[in-house]
């Protein structure tokens, strides 16, 4: 079967927010940064995240724990959640009719730096044989496939910090392609490493507000940094509308259409004029058959680095000619967890659609007066949403626009 709507059936999510669903969408709404002086970032220059706790990785993964590394075992624990969410039971379904998509944006860094160590000292004979294996960034989806018996497409998406929102555009693509009839598709990223955070810390692109972290992710607004190193996976069930229907399934959402785009500009910093975001914007909006008029809200990329936040709400005021719709931000709670942040936002915007709520953004105290956006601040906003856009922007002129329509 080919054509036809997509649904969105089933939602994990794992957060600096809580663990599950519920518990992330409770902190979203409350506005509070989860952000905080991290002792696991050791001496740093940014020791800041917002680390996901009390996560017991034994009780997701059991005896294959010892084998698997950290963004792993995130997307497991989401995986699960959504497809008993979307209720589906994999011990009933046709494994090679499932197909898997995760986005992951960076490589194992425990794996890479113990195995790195062990070089430079020539102890290769102590170098461990799942170097190889945990570093791999399709390792999330093939070990949900692994776990779930999920046997179609597998696929690994890394378009940086898009890779989520990417991942979420290809699995649409082989549903309506008929090469599947159930994808698990979404993205998961364990960052907060002190690695990674040098790296970034020494491009200038974190926040330094040491004196105040939980203040230190606050996108949109006039005195904006940078952003705060995040972790978490979400992971969204997608089918056929009509087959979701047919079984009697849930249908939280419509996946309405996508849009991808390059910059062509620069290894890290997005085109000035925000010229390709506003193609992946118009794309999108073709592929679901819409005018920008359509667009009730925006779940913005928002990073909170004056850069990102400026191109993109720039962007967004020319696309709207002036009168965005209510946008808003989740990283100003949860930070940016980069390969997962695209599928935690549209995640997040099923939800909104659902309940009628836009959360806030974290932090915004004085929108930055160069941008003309609507953003949604302090408390969360109760109105009716019939489409949300998701945008998703990574480093190398990645863009990805998800549009999600109420079911």
């Amino acid at each position: 079967m080919t054509g036809g709507e997509v649904a969105v059936t089933g939602l994990g999510l794992v957060t600096a927010a809580g663990i599950g669903v519920e518990e992330t969408w409770r902190g979203v709404c409350e506005g509070r940064s989860t952000a905080a002086l991290d002792p696991e970032m050791g001496d740093v220059p940014v020791p800041m995240s917002c680390r996901v706790q009390g996560f017991d990785a034994d009780a997701v993964m059991g005896s294959q724990v010892w084998r698997t590394d950290r963004t792993v075992h995130l997307a497991i624990a989401a995986v699960r959640e959504a497809v008993a969410d979307a209720g589906l039971d994999p011990r009933g379904w046709d494994g090679a009719r499932v197909a898997v998509v995760v986005g992951v944006g960076c490589e194992s860094r425990d794996a890479s730096l113990r195995a790195t160590a062990k070089y430079l000292d020539h102890a290769y004979d102590t170098v461990s044989p799942l170097t190889i294996p945990r570093m791999l960034t399709n390792a999330a989806a093939g070990e949900i496939g692994i776990a779930l018996n999920a046997l179609g497409p597998s696929l690994a998406v890394n378009t940086a910090c898009a890779s989520g929102a990417t991942a979420l555009a290809a699995a649409r693509d082989l549903l309506l392609a008929g090469r599947c009839d159930i994808a698990l598709a979404g993205g998961a990223e364990a960052a907060c490493h002190p690695m990674t955070s040098v790296s970034f810390s020494q491009m200038k692109a974190l926040s330094t507000r040491l004196h105040d972290p939980a203040g230190a992710s606050r996108p949109f607004d006039a005195d904006r940094d940078g952003f705060v190193l995040g972790e978490g996976a979400g992971i969204l069930v997608l089918e056929r509308a009509a087959d979701a229907r047919a079984r009697r399934g849930p249908v939280r959402a419509l996946f309405a259409g996508h849009g991808l785009s390059g910059d062509g500009h620069h290894p890290t910093a997005g085109h000035p004029e925000g010229a390709g975001i506003e193609r992946a914007f118009r794309a999108a909006l073709a592929d679901a058959g819409m005018d920008v008029v359509d667009i009730d809200h925006v779940n913005a990329h928002g990073t909170s680095t004056p850069m990102n936040d400026r191109i993109e709400g720039r962007t967004m005021s020319r696309l709207f000619r002036g009168r965005p719709p209510a946008v808003t931000s989740p990283k100003g709670v949860l930070g940016h967890t980069l390969g997962a942040a695209g599928a935690i936002d549209a995640a997040l915007s099923v939800l909104s659609l659902q309940r009628g709520t836009i959360p806030p953004t974290a932090n915004l105290h004085r929108l930055d007066p160069d941008l003309d956006l609507d953003v949604v601040a302090k408390t969360p906003r109760s109105v009716r949403l019939d489409t949300v856009a998701s945008n998703s922007l990574g480093f190398g002129g990645h863009n990805a626009v998800l549009i999600l329509r109420r079911a």
